[in-house]
């Protein structure tokens, strides 16, 4: 059907119906004018002749307001509502509405089922409604072609749980080729140990990763101030390993920095992603233990791993990294303990070095241990090996080999200086 509203105005279809009931023009002559059937035509022609001032071919949309359950409307205005409120809370990293999150509790919390545009509606008619911002342009291409090329690695440090009045530590890695999360892990404080752990958790499940893409942090890269008073003219930039990239040193891992924030974009967006979600979830379970919210992040990282569609890669995270294993498409290496070491502990550890004094003792902490099989004046590379115990595992090495094995409650540790 010609949308005639388009190509004439009412006088002239007015015009060209008056002039066939003259019998000055034949009926298909203005059929072909039009761009119209004959029943088409005709009734145009019945319309006119029952209302000659009134006829008009201009189209108009007739929209049934939709129209739905109390409950489910009440339902719709108390999550908007919570939603207002974590974008208000400046303490909060929430910044705009997401309706489909709202869509989601409505199915799953309420057993209720409804459209993600009647919820826009009632946004809007009731106020719950931003502008979304202007974006700043960035590359959302996948640069790498293979898994495990590179790896994303980052933290975030936000009130995940605004009902704990404490802001925690979330360490993410992801691979870029999938956008897989590999690793996540909320913590009260970060540390040179939890990103180690996290590089043993990353390693010993998937193997070794060709390189890891990181900040200059002074957790993964020192970094010498060139205006500092205290400077040590010795040391520069990249002259000194931190813990972290003595671990990726042992296992044959490189490390690329980036040089700006905006450089960091594609771990960024999986951080908003969790925002919008792990934030959302934990208000409205009144999260106050980190615990629980530990639980809430895997639920959000199952879904994101095998569930979501991601906006770049338009698959699923997790089948890509698995069509990747499969086709061979893969830089990941099998992990394996390299020779003089023993054990993952020697690698997945933190490190220093203490000398052996005449009574084969080395000083941790002004504490005394006596190490067997050293001898006074060697130096001695001691390896930390945290366990979940309250533990930590000292193990003493010497020119490439194991002289000891010692365990120290780890609380007896803090204030040593790696």
């Amino acid at each position: 059907m010609a949308q005639l509203h388009k190509k004439f105005t009412d006088s002239q279809i007015k015009e060209m119906l008056q002039r066939y009931l003259n019998n000055e023009i034949e009926r298909p002559y203005i059929q072909q004018i039009l761009g119209v059937g004959k029943t088409r035509f005709f009734a145009l022609l019945k319309s006119y002749q029952a209302d000659r001032a009134g006829f008009s071919i201009q189209y108009r949309r007739q929209t049934k307001s939709r129209s739905i359950a109390p409950a489910i409307e009440k339902n719709i205005l108390k999550e908007l509502t919570i939603e207002k409120r974590l974008i208000q809370d400046k303490d909060v990293p929430i910044r705009s509405y997401n309706y489909s999150y709202v869509k989601t509790r409505l199915e799953t919390d309420y057993d209720q089922k409804i459209s993600l545009p009647t919820i826009i509606d009632r946004a809007r008619k009731h106020g719950f409604y931003l502008r979304k911002p202007k974006r700043s342009i960035h590359d959302r291409e996948v640069l790498t072609h293979y898994a495990g090329q590179l790896i994303q690695h980052d933290a975030s440090w936000h009130l995940w749980a605004p009902a704990a009045r404490e802001k925690w530590w979330l360490i993410t890695s992801l691979d870029d080729f999938s956008r897989l999360i590999l690793y996540a892990e909320l913590l009260k404080s970060q540390t040179s140990w939890a990103h180690i752990a996290a590089l043993q958790s990353v390693f010993l499940k998937y193997g070794l990763p060709f390189s890891y893409y990181v900040d200059s942090h002074s957790i993964f890269r020192f970094v010498q101030g060139r205006d500092s008073i205290w400077r040590d003219h010795h040391k520069v930039t990249d002259e000194v390993d931190p813990q972290w990239k003595q671990v990726l040193a042992d296992c044959g891992v490189k490390v690329i920095y980036a040089l700006s924030p905006q450089a960091k974009g594609k771990i960024e967006r999986p951080y908003q992603w969790l925002q919008d979600h792990l934030v959302r979830t934990c208000v409205r379970a009144n999260t106050t233990d980190i615990r629980q919210a530990r639980t809430f992040l895997r639920q959000e990282i199952q879904r994101y791993n095998f569930r979501q569609v991601h906006s770049t890669t338009l698959e699923v995270p997790f089948f890509r990294f698995q069509k990747a294993l499969k086709e061979k498409q893969s830089l990941f290496r099998e992990f394996q303990i390299k020779p003089p070491y023993k054990s993952v502990k020697d690698i997945f550890c933190l490190r220093l070095d203490r000398t052996v004094d005449a009574y084969r003792r080395v000083s941790l902490n002004n504490r005394l241990l006596t190490v067997n099989h050293a001898s006074p004046g060697d130096t001695l590379n001691v390896r930390f090996y945290p366990m979940t115990n309250g533990l930590t595992e000292l193990r003493f090495w010497h020119n490439d080999q194991l002289l000891d094995v010692q365990q120290l409650k780890t609380v007896d540790l803090k204030g040593v200086q790696f």
